[in-house]
């Protein structure tokens, strides 16, 4: 492999480009009309333009992505995560036009994209399963006979589902047939495919997943956790690794747990086996991630593995280059995805021009992004601006580093979600290890970050002002000021 093309833009298309210049490979970036002066686009050997900014047009085209292999001679495609990363329809024709995807087989991407078909692999090796339907459900009065059998709550699943949609709560059967109805609608919409299965609700559930990587050769591994609890919409915010709550048993059931769904499918290349985990320490196999995951930072910084550089390996057909007995927990890593949202506004994507944008540095602080200052964050795709990953000697250190770093990194022009994941690294619950996926529900409140923003306004205007030459105003400032936590407040208090 001397040339690979990377289909995919931002963050990942350069996480990947560095890994695989390191190795000496050439690299082709593709890119959309709005990404004419994207980072990756500078970054590759060489870049061809493949259509309009939707990406529906563009990057999700696969026609145009293997046609842009044909123009510059690339062997490979490393499909990142998102967009054509789990298509199989895609890694079918990569396969037919005589090129490498980096990643599994178009066989295991199937059978682990639909949520039914997975479980039935998995089940093969007697994976602990969520107590629920095994096959779809299609007859309203059947299901809601075995939903009470189940046991209220239940929840109803798109087979085909992802990031929530599709997924419906129900907590009595008078409200059952009303809930499959939504969800089969919004399965149908999302996905194309009205599938639905029942599931017995986990209430105070974590999630926990398990990074998996297989070769040609038979051999399967796995990296050890992540615990991805903090969520908004059911889609993660922040993630860590090793998981606070897992005893070194109970992480070898679960790796080897993972592995075994892996083995079901003959996976190759890196994957993400996912669990939901009940606050009893009960674990269920919940799905089958076949791509490289947003958060695999985490899982590096803690194993010292560069996870895109073993997805090559193993494209090349070569064997894993270690067993799982050579694999160790080294340190804590913490990662937050820098999105422009509004967290005071339910989350919802912000955009606009970057004014300001200077990342954090220092001892064990890393900043995947692909974005600079000055550039437009576009409406058309996912508003992640960065990934900011710190790492420390154990959970304490890497919390410290995380709060530091979110700090020291500015950004202006647009809301983001800096401000929501200090709350998150400085809250009792989190610190503590004592939260669930219920984290932002139970804790989490628009006020408090518009406090702290109203308080930092005002501290500048006090600055601008010179009023803070002027010990005598330390209490009318303080008043201003608004807040008992103010650094400036307590500076003063201590100066009087």
């Amino acid at each position: 492999m001397k040339k690979l093309l990377v289909a995919n833009r931002g963050e990942i298309a350069l996480r990947v480009m560095r890994s695989a210049r390191e190795m000496g490979i050439k690299t082709v970036a593709v890119y959309s009309d709005a990404d004419v002066h994207a980072l990756h686009v500078r970054y590759a050997d060489e870049a061809v333009n493949i259509g309009p900014t939707p990406s529906n047009q563009s990057y999700l085209v696969g026609d145009k992505i293997i046609e842009a292999c044909r123009k510059t001679g690339a062997e490979a495609i490393h499909p990142g995560y998102g967009f054509l990363s789990e298509n199989a329809a895609f890694a079918r024709q990569v396969r037919e036009a005589g090129l490498i995807l980096v990643g599994p087989s178009p066989d295991a991407m199937e059978i682990m994209g639909n949520k039914l078909s997975a479980k039935a692999a998995a089940l093969q090796y007697n994976i602990p399963m969520v107590p629920g339907t095994e096959e779809a459900i299609t007859d309203v009065a059947e299901a809601k006979k075995r939903a009470s059998e189940v046991g209220f709550p239940i929840l109803i699943k798109a087979a085909a589902g992802g990031g929530g949609k599709g997924m419906r709560i129900v907590e009595s059967a008078d409200a059952f047939e009303e809930q499959m109805a939504l969800a089969v609608s919004e399965a149908t919409s999302a996905f194309g495919d009205g599938s639905v299965f029942i599931e017995r609700y986990v209430s105070s559930p974590r999630h926990i997943e398990i990074q998996v990587l297989g070769d040609t050769h038979g051999n399967i591994v796995h990296l050890f956790e992540r615990d991805c609890s903090v969520q908004r919409r059911h889609q993660k915010v922040v993630e860590e690794a090793p998981s606070s709550i897992l005893t070194p048993e109970l992480r070898a059931q679960m790796g080897k747990c993972a592995v075994d769904v892996a083995r079901s499918v003959n996976y190759t290349g890196a994957g993400t086996v996912e669990f939901i985990m009940d606050d009893n320490l009960n674990f269920y196999f919940l799905e089958m991630n076949t791509r490289l995951q947003v958060e695999h930072p985490v899982s590096e910084l803690i194993t010292g593995i560069d996870l895109v550089k073993e997805q090559i390996n193993i494209a090349r057909g070569e064997a894993l280059s270690f067993k799982q007995e050579d694999l160790t927990i080294k340190g804590h890593a913490m990662e937050l995805r820098v999105y422009a949202e509004d967290p005071t506004n339910d989350f919802l994507p912000d955009i606009g021009t970057l004014q300001t944008y200077k990342t954090p540095k220092g001892p064990g602080v890393r900043v995947d992004d692909g974005f600079e200052q000055g550039m437009e964050i576009p409406i058309y795709y996912d508003p992640m601006i960065a990934k900011l990953i710190t790492y420390g000697k154990d959970r304490t250190e890497a919390i410290e580093r995380m709060v530091r770093a979110i700090d020291e990194y500015q950004i202006t022009g647009i809301t983001t979600t800096l401000g929501f994941g200090k709350f998150v690294m400085q809250h009792e619950a989190f610190t503590s290890g004592n939260f669930d996926t219920h984290f932002v529900k139970k804790y989490f409140k628009p006020s408090v970050l518009k406090n702290a923003s109203a308080d930092e306004a005002n501290i500048a205007a006090l600055i601008m002002g010179g009023l803070l030459n002027t010990a005598k105003n330390t209490s009318h400032a303080a008043t201003v000021a608004n807040s008992d936590t103010s650094n400036w407040v307590k500076n003063r208090k201590q100066i009087s």
